[in-house]
């Protein structure tokens, strides 16, 4: 099916739009660190022929950008106008990755009539108390080393911390580009750990129970540790509608093992 692609620019911010002559709904695509929009290549390339695919990248994390940390409101208000851009405000199918689970999850819970599904990718309760128990204190150090790495890289800037954070990455086996990599793209880990800019409290961790719609979560098990807790994933995958699946990948799913992660994807979105 032919799919027609065009930019959009919304309150400053460019917007892909791939549509397919006679979609059936609208999915908005989100993504996290040290990403872009282009993350979300090969997935809409095979959604696209039956949705229109909505995809921005991050304020602060493509090239050009202006440097600055950018507040939680200020990320999930652009989310809100792209998603009343995207469809003439109807409701539509959120695909959160990594930071764009936080800004997503967020976003469900100011606007929740905006949103008819929801799918959260290798980010769960994080967080929670759950999450860290289950957390051992090697995983703990773990994830207190790189976020604070990523979080001084950011407050370092320049070239130092660009090296830093292209480093860190390297160690993390991040499938980016080494040379997108910025430590601009550091700053929502320098807000949750310092507090600034309004801090992400008001995020809180997601709740198995708070998406009143249909919910999939999938997430890679091949990692040193995991960014949800069992009890999580047992609650959400109880309740109808919802679906809980593990894959054998890393943290980037949707790079790792593309086939099973698109046709997952498929048969979810076709039956939800």
């Amino acid at each position: 099916m032919e799919c027609m692609t065009r930019i959009d620019t919304v309150t400053g911010v460019a917007v892909q739009i791939d549509e397919p002559a006679d979609p059936q709904g609208t999915i908005v695509l989100l993504h996290g660190w040290p990403d872009t929009a282009a993350l979300w290549d090969g997935t809409v390339a095979v959604l696209s022929s039956r949705w229109r695919c909505v995809r921005f990248t991050l304020p602060g994390f493509a090239p050009g950008d202006a440097p600055g940390a950018r507040t939680l409101d200020h990320v999930v208000e652009l989310l809100h106008q792209v998603v009343l851009h995207a469809d003439g405000g109807r409701p539509v199918t959120l695909l959160l990755h990594d930071w764009g689970c936080l800004f997503g999850y967020h976003f469900l819970r100011q606007h929740p009539e905006r949103v008819t599904r929801v799918i959260g990718v290798d980010i769960g309760d994080a967080g929670s108390r759950a999450h860290r128990r289950e957390l051992s204190l090697k995983a703990k150090v773990g994830v207190l080393s790189y976020q604070l790495w990523l979080a001084l890289a950011w407050r370092i800037g320049g070239t130092l911390g660009d090296g830093m954070a292209r480093r860190m990455a390297r160690k993390m086996r991040v499938p980016a580009p080494p040379q997108k990599i910025r430590a601009q793209m550091g700053y929502p880990y320098w807000i949750t750990w310092t507090g600034m800019y309004g801090s992400y409290r008001a995020t809180r961790p997601f709740k198995a129970d708070e998406p009143a719609m249909p919910m999939c979560f999938i997430y890679g098990k091949r990692k040193p540790f995991m960014f949800h807790s069992r009890a999580w994933t047992a609650a959400l995958a109880a309740r109808p509608g919802c679906r809980v699946m593990e894959m054998k990948t890393g943290h980037w799913v949707m790079l790792d093992a593309p086939q099973a992660f698109h046709s997952a994807l498929l048969d979810w979105l076709g039956v939800a």
